[in-house]
C-alpha cells in the first residue's frame, strides 16, 4: 500500500438477504484528505462506514487501515481509527470530562496521560468550560463536539464521521467544519497526517471535501474533486427566473433542448443538452413572453454538486430501465 494512503477498500460488498447494501465499492483516502460519501438515505453510506471500522465483516472485498488488514488485524487497525456514529452514543449520566476520560483510558492512556490529553482535546472542540456538565444536559451541537473529542482523544490517523452534523443548527455545522479543517491543517501534521471520511446528505458539505464519492444503491456512481464533478456539466445549467413559476416550468420542460427542470426556491435550474445552451436561452426568451409570462432572468450559471448528483441519478435510472428491458423485465 502507498504510505500516504491511510484507508483503502477494494471490491467491498455487504449483503442483507437479497439487498446488496454495499456493492463493489473501491476507495482510497490519503493523509490530509477529507473524503465525502454523499447520498440519500438508504444509499449504503452507514453500512460502508461500519465495514471500514470493522463493525461488519464484508461478504467480499478487503479493507486496510494504515496498512493493517481489517479481516485479520482488526484490533491493530481499530487502534488507528476514531469513529463518530450518527447518534449520540456517550453516557448521558456522566460529565463531559468523565465521558472523554472513559474513552481515553479504554484506548490505553495512562493515569498520567489522560487528563492533559482530555483537556487539550476539549479545548480544541471548545468544551473545556463545560467539562463538569452532565452530557445529557448538552445541546445537540455540543454533544456532537463531545463525540468528536472522544473520537480524537487517542490521536487517530483515520477519522470516520457518519453524518456528524445531521440535526444540528447551521452555526454548529459551521463550527464543526472549522474544527475539521483545523484538524487537517494543523493537528494532523503532528502525527504524519490525518485522513477523514465523512458521510453526508448535504451538498454544501460535499463542496467542502477534498474529494467526493456519490453513492446510490450501494455503489459509488461518480468520484472526484468537487471541481471535477461540477465540470461534467460545465456550461449546461441555466437559471430561469420570472412569473408565474408554474408556467415557466411547463415551457422549459417542453423545450427539446432541456433535459431536466428542478426548482431551487423561487428559481428554476434547467439542464441543457450538450452544445445547446445558447439555443435554449433564445427559445425561452421568446416563448415565455409569448405565453404571457414575465421573464426576469435566463442565464447560464455555475453548476452545483446537486445539479450533478441529480443528473447522475437520472442516468443510472435510465441505464437500469434499459437493462431491464433488454432482459425482458417489464
Amino acid at each position: 500500500m502507498n504510505d500516504s494512503i491511510l484507508i483503502q477498500a477494494t471490491n467491498l460488498e455487504k449483503h442483507f438477504g437479497e439487498v446488496r447494501a454495499v456493492d463493489g465499492i473501491e476507495l482510497h483516502v490519503k493523509a490530509g484528505e477529507i473524503y465525502g460519501l454523499v447520498g440519500s438515505d438508504g444509499a449504503g453510506k452507514t453500512t460502508t462506514m461500519r465495514l471500514l471500522v470493522g463493525a461488519f465483516r464484508p461478504d467480499a472485498g478487503q479493507v486496510s487501515v494504515c496498512g493493517y488488514d481489517m479481516s485479520h488485524q482488526v484490533e491493530d487497525g481499530r487502534a488507528q481509527l476514531g469513529y463518530l456514529s450518527q447518534r449520540f452514543s456517550l453516557y448521558e449520566d456522566l460529565t463531559v470530562l468523565e465521558n472523554i476520560r472513559f474513552f481515553a483510558e479504554a484506548r490505553g492512556l495512562s493515569a498520567r496521560e489522560w487528563y492533559p490529553r482530555c483537556m487539550e482535546i476539549l479545548a480544541f472542540v471548545g468544551l473545556d468550560a463545560f467539562k463538569d456538565r452532565l452530557s445529557g444536559q448538552l445541546s445537540g451541537g455540543m454533544k456532537q463536539k463531545l463525540g468528536l473529542a472522544s473520537a480524537l482523544v487517542s490521536r487517530p490517523r483515520v477519522l470516520l464521521l457518519d453524518e456528524p452534523t445531521t440535526g444540528v443548527d447551521p452555526v454548529t455545522r459551521q463550527d464543526f467544519w472549522q474544527l475539521l479543517i483545523q484538524l487537517i491543517n494543523t493537528t494532523g501534521q503532528q502525527n504524519g497526517g490525518v485522513a477523514v471520511i465523512l458521510s453526508t446528505p448535504y451538498m454544501d458539505e460535499a463542496a467542502r471535501c477534498s474529494r467526493v464519492g456519490f453513492m446510490r444503491a450501494g455503489q459509488i456512481i461518480a468520484e472526484g474533486t468537487p471541481a471535477q464533478l461540477r465540470d461534467t456539466l460545465a456550461d449546461r445549467i441555466v437559471e430561469l427566473r420570472g412569473q408565474p413559476v408554474g408556467l415557466l416550468r411547463r415551457i422549459a420542460a417542453q423545450d427539446a433542448d432541456v433535459e431536466d427542470v428542478q426548482a431551487f426556491g423561487d428559481r428554476l435550474h434547467l439542464r441543457i443538452r450538450e452544445g445547446r445552451t445558447a439555443a435554449a436561452v433564445r427559445h425561452l426568451q421568446k416563448r415565455v413572453p409569448a405565453a404571457g409570462g414575465e421573464l426576469t432572468a435566463v442565464r447560464p450559471i455555475q453548476t452545483t454538486l446537486e445539479d450533478v448528483f441529480i443528473a447522475l441519478l437520472e442516468n443510472k435510472e435510465t441505464d437500469s430501465e434499459g437493462m431491464q428491458s433488454m432482459n425482458g423485465v417489464p
